[in-house]
C-alpha cells in the first residue's frame, strides 16, 4: 500500500520492540496514531517475517463500525486475548484506544509480563497523560507521541513547487485526514468539524463540564495569541475583556490542564539564561497543528510572524527537542540611568546532547530589523549554537559573531544540522 511511512515514528517503535514494556503511543486524535499502528508499524512486522496472525490489533475507537462491543467488558477481552496466544512464538497485540475498556491496566500488565508478548496501545485522553503513564503500567510504560504531519512529511508524494506546498501547510496544517478532502470548503469544514464535533466535545465530555462557552473561549484567546506570554489571569481578563464573559483565575487555570490534556496546547515555560532559573507564573501557549489554530479563528489572523513561529516550535518538537522560551536579562545604560532590560530569544532548544538558542524571524528586510534579531543572541555569552531561522530560501550561513541563518524550507526539511 503506499502511504506515508512516518519515518519518526517508526523508528521509534522499531527500537521499542520486545524493550519489556507497554509501548503507549499518545497524541490529539486524527493524528495518525492508529495508522501508525495498524498499517505502518503492522506491514513492517510484516516485511520482517512476523507472521500475520502473530499480530493481534484491535481498535476500541467508539466511532469504529468494525468494532466488537463484547470485547469492550474486559473479561471477555482477557479470554478473546489470551485464546488467539497459542504457542511459545513472540506475539504482538496493538490495542487502539485502549481507554475505552474499563480496568484495561490490571490486563495490559499481565499480558506484558508475559515473556512472549509485545503490547502497544494507543490513547488520547486523560488516562493516558505522560504523567500517568508509569502509574498505570508500574513504571513499564514507553511513551511515543505522534503530533500531526511535518512539513517534510506533508510534502511526501507530492509534486507542486515547494511555495504552493508552504502556504497550503501554514494555511490547513498538517493532519493526516485532509489528505481525503481536496478543495478549501472540505478542509475548512474537516478542521471546524473537528473542533466542535470531537475536541471539544471530548473535554467537555471527559471532565463533565458546564461552562461550555468558557472552554470555546479560552480556545479562542489562546489561538489568537500563540507565542504570546500568558498567565490564567492575563487570559481570565482577556476573556472578560474581549469576550465579554465572567472568567476567574482558578477555572480558567483548569480549563488550560484540560486542553493541554487533549493534546490539542503545549504550554512552554520562560527560562532566564543568564540567572539559570524558570519564570514559574508565565508561559507562552502553541497549537499543536496551526491548521486547527487557523480554523478556530475562521482564517481571520493570518500573521505569517506567528504562524512560522508556531510550525517551528512544532518542527522541533517533532523531532525531539525539549524547548523552553528564554529571556535574557541584562542592566544598561538608558537616558544616562543603569536599567534593568530583558531581551526575548523566542526558543531554547535541546536534545541531551546539543543546546540551541534559536530566533524565528520571517523577514529581516534592513540592518535595524536584523539587530533587533540578533540582540539576545549577542548577549548570551555561553559556546551553545545561536541560529536565526529566516522566511527567505537561503543557504545556510554564519555571521561573525557566530550566529548561524537558516532558510525556513531548509530548517523544515533538514533541520538544525548544516
Amino acid at each position: 500500500m503506499d502511504y506515508i511511512r512516518r519515518e519518526i515514528y517508526l523508528n521509534k517503535l522499531i527500537a521499542r520492540r520486545n524493550n519489556g514494556e507497554v509501548k503507549v503511543i499518545t497524541g490529539p486524535r486524527r493524528s495518525g496514531k492508529s495508522w501508525l499502528l495498524s498499517h505502518v508499524y503492522y506491514d513492517y512486522l510484516v516485511e520482517t517475517g512476523v507472521p500475520k496472525d502473530h499480530i493481534i490489533a484491535l481498535s476500541f475507537d467508539q466511532d469504529d463500525e468494525n468494532m466488537r462491543e463484547d470485547l469492550l467488558e474486559v473479561s471477555a477481552l482477557k479470554s478473546y486475548l489470551y485464546e488467539r496466544i497459542q504457542d511459545k512464538d513472540n506475539y504482538y497485540l496493538m490495542l487502539d484506544e485502549i481507554q475505552e475498556v474499563t480496568g484495561f491496566e490490571r490486563l495490559v500488565n499481565g499480558l506484558n509480563a508475559k515473556p512472549n508478548v509485545d503490547v502497544y496501545i494507543t490513547g488520547s485522553n486523560s488516562h493516558l497523560l505522560s504523567s500517568d503513564i508509569n502509574t498505570l503500567f508500574r513504571g513499564r510504560g514507553d511513551e511515543v507521541h505522534v503530533y500531526p504531519f511535518s512539513f517534510g512529511e506533508f510534502c511526501t508524494n507530492r509534486t507542486e513547487p515547494v511555495n504552493e506546498l508552504w502556504k497550503e501547510y501554514y494555511t490547513y496544517g498538517g493532519l493526516p485526514g485532509l489528505r481525503n478532502h481536496g478543495s478549501a470548503e472540505q478542509k475548512v469544514n474537516y478542521l471546524q468539524r473537528l473542533w466542535k464535533k470531537t475536541y471539544l466535545a471530548d473535554v467537555i465530555e471527559r471532565h463533565k463540564l458546564r461552562n461550555e462557552d468558557l472552554l470555546e473561549n479560552l480556545a479562542d484567546v489562546l489561538c489568537s495569541s500563540v507565542g504570546s506570554l500568558n498567565n490564567p489571569t492575563k487570559l481570565a481578563n482577556t476573556i472578560q475583556s474581549v469576550k465579554q464573559q465572567k472568567a476567574d483565575r482558578e477555572t480558567v487555570e483548569k480549563y488550560l490542564s484540560y486542553l493541554e490534556d487533549a493534546f490539542l496546547f503545549e504550554s512552554v515555560k520562560r527560562y532566564d539564561i543568564k540567572g539559570k532559573r524558570y519564570f514559574e507564573s508565565i508561559k507562552k501557549y502553541y497549537s499543536v497543528d496551526i491548521g486547527l489554530r487557523n480554523a478556530r479563528l475562521n482564517f481571520r489572523q493570518q500573521e505569517l510572524t506567528h504562524i512560522m513561529e508556531n510550525i517551528v516550535y512544532n518542527h522541533l518538537r517533532i523531532f525531539g527537542y525539549l524547548v523552553d522560551v528564554g529571556v535574557v536579562e541584562v542592566r544598561e545604560m538608558k537616558d544616562g540611568k543603569q536599567q534593568q532590560t530583558q531581551y526575548e530569544v523566542d526558543f531554547i532548544a535541546t536534545n541531551g546532547q546539543e543546546k540551541y538558542y534559536i530566533q524565528s524571524a520571517y523577514r529581516i528586510d534592513d540592518e535595524v530589523k536584523q539587530e533587533q534579531e540578533l540582540q539576545s543572541l549577542k548577549r548570551i555569552d555561553d559556546s551553545f549554537r545561536k541560529v536565526v531561522i529566516v522566511g527567505d530560501d537561503i543557504a545556510p550561513w554564519t555571521d561573525e559573531n557566530g550566529i548561524m541563518y537558516i532558510g525556513l524550507f531548509q530548517f523544515l526539511q533538514k533541520g538544525l544540522q548544516s
